[in-house]
């Protein structure tokens, strides 16, 4: 039977071909699922539900997230991993993400990146700062809903 995890050695499925950047690579179709649950088709059945439902509700909370302060991204990219402990488009998913974001890590450690986004960066705490200044200049260090006209 082998470790539980299944491989194609104990008659795993195996999805096509899925082309990730020029790499063809194999896509194993492995639950995670105990052995005893993958035996028998019904409780496997609902052990992909309970994941899909959990999956759900985690993405949906990072979702949440998103305009309220946590770890939106974070908490989304979670619900996808417990996806692909059953669901191969959710392993599809997940690595094309970890190739985009390995990507735009490459991209913004060029250097010419880098000295954009400095200098972009400097320009908008000046023009913040100038801002302020003005602002102390002509009403002190009131508040802006305190000032009187």
């Amino acid at each position: 039977m082998g470790s539980g995890r299944g491989g194609a050695a104990d008659g795993a499925a195996m999805a096509p071909d899925h082309d990730s950047g020029g790499v063809k690579e194999k896509v194993e179709r492995v639950s995670k699922a105990p052995q005893f649950v993958q035996a028998r088709r019904a409780l496997h059945l609902s052990w992909q539900v309970g994941v899909f439902v959990v999956g759900l509700a985690v993405v949906v909370a990072g979702i949440i997230m998103l305009p309220l302060p946590g770890p939106g991204w974070v908490v989304i990219f979670g619900g996808m991993a417990i996806w692909a402990t059953e669901f191969v488009w959710a392993r599809l998913v997940l690595r094309w993400t970890k190739l985009k974001v390995t990507e735009a890590a490459q991209k913004a450690l060029d250097p010419a990146v880098r000295r954009r986004n400095i200098i972009l960066t400097s320009v908008g705490v000046t023009i913040c700062a100038v801002l302020l200044l003005a602002y102390l200049s002509k009403y002190g260090f009131e508040m802006p809903w305190n000032v009187q006209r």
